[in-house]
């Protein structure tokens, strides 16, 4: 059984920036893919960055030039870190692992404007 556990989310303003963080414990022997979802309010969870074990990362293009998605294979944790963001990055952001397909509890993201 692999467990997730995210930190990092918050409350920022419009334009700041925010870094979150998502380790993965358990019984985990290779992860091959790691990635970010998020859902805002009334809308479906979208993908918003992924990055394989090799280090090939896709972004969303409303998040592109914006968001960096990172990984320390060793510590089995995955990273993004946010820049410049609006309020329309608002949203409980999810993380997410495959194999096996795991998803974290969430953590909320509010973007002030």
């Amino acid at each position: 059984q692999v467990q997730l556990v995210e930190s990092g989310g918050g409350l920022v303003q419009a334009g700041g920036s925010l870094t979150l963080s998502c380790a993965a414990s358990g019984r985990i022997f290779s992860i091959n893919t790691m990635a970010w979802y998020r859902q805002a309010p009334g809308k479906q969870r979208e993908s918003v960055a992924r990055i394989t074990s090799g280090g090939s990362t896709n972004y969303a293009d409303s998040v592109k030039g914006r968001f960096t998605i990172s990984r320390d294979n060793a510590k089995n944790t995955v990273y993004l870190q946010m820049n410049s963001l609006k309020p329309e990055d608002t949203g409980v952001y999810y993380c997410y692992i495959t194999p096996p397909i795991t998803w974290g509890q969430g953590t909320q993201v509010t973007v002030s404007s």
